[in-house]
């Protein structure tokens, strides 16, 4: 079974038109989490998790710009998550990495601080924080850190879960947090933003329910390639289905997927990949109930 491969193709306008269409909604993405971090947790010495909370410790140490910061600790991460899983898995995180970067060193001068109540700050902040990041998600990017380095190691320890493996990492950065602000608060505040941009991040990716989803099906010649890209790539599990064609009578393999709402984009442009011609339906599935879904 083979993984979704990039082919070196002249892109048609469609896919160009997709393309522009997902960085358009990173950099949006981008400005939103800038905004969390240049009005409501920066000057308020909140640390929203990971790289970003480490840069803007060093901010409040040193007075380094938060934003180039993010991305140089970003580096040598993105040569390990080359290695680990190629180049083209990066692309969209360094694109979403220096979008991020940019917007807050550019937006921090020019903005207004937000000086009121610290639990606000934290409020707010994690709410724009887990929009930033969940639109970020959505259009298949990512804002690289602690998300590449929970994937390396899953890769080279699958008995470790990603989720586990980040909040180990997140309970590391709150040590951190006590011992560079030397106040308990400090910690309890940086709680409260990732939790709430946890949650934000899951509403915007899973909906209000993390039992619902969307089902695909894909008619196409290949199916066993797009099937097998699927399982090896998302992990996620499919259903052959016989069908046949009303018309012409020809028998058909129907590729059935239950898939979480942010993984669509790239199962549809990896088929794509594979075969331009494929026919693919995505519907709402109002509950899911089964492994990696919701629970009875």
């Amino acid at each position: 079974m083979k993984k979704f491969k990039r082919r070196f193709k002249k892109p048609t306008f469609a896919q160009l038109r997709t393309a522009g269409f997902d960085y358009f909604i990173i950099a949006m993405g981008s400005v939103v989490y800038a905004l969390s971090v240049a009005i409501f947790t920066s000057p308020n010495n909140i640390a929203p998790g990971g790289i970003t909370a480490i840069s803007t410790m060093l901010n409040y140490m040193f007075g380094v710009p938060i934003g180039l910061f993010i991305f140089l600790l970003n580096i040598p991460l993105f040569v390990w998550g080359a290695i680990e899983n190629g180049v083209s898995f990066l692309t969209k995180t360094v694109i979403a990495t220096a979008f991020v970067s940019v917007a807050i060193d550019v937006l921090a001068p020019i903005l207004p601080e937000y000086s009121g109540d610290t639990i606000l700050a934290a409020v707010f902040g994690g709410i724009l924080n887990g929009s930033g990041i969940g639109f970020i998600f959505f259009r298949g990017g990512s804002t690289g850190g602690t998300d590449i380095v929970a994937l390396n190691i899953h890769k080279r320890f699958p008995y470790f879960s990603t989720g586990n493996i980040i909040l180990l990492e997140d309970i590391v950065i709150l040590i951190m947090v006590f011992f560079v602000y030397h106040t308990l608060e400090s910690v309890l505040y940086a709680v409260i933003t990732i939790f709430i941009s946890i949650k934000v991040i899951d509403t915007i990716s899973y909906g209000t329910s993390r039992g619902n989803g969307k089902l695909l099906f894909i008619i196409t010649n290949k199916y066993d390639e797009v099937s097998g890209g699927i399982m090896n790539d998302l992990e996620r599990g499919v259903t052959l289905l016989d069908g046949e064609g009303a018309y012409s009578g020809e028998k058909k393999r129907v590729i059935m997927c239950a898939v979480r709402p942010q993984q669509v984009y790239r199962i549809t442009s990896g088929v794509k990949q594979i075969d331009e011609n494929a026919f693919i339906i995505v519907t709402t599935a109002g509950t899911i109930q089964g492994e990696g879904f919701a629970k009875k």
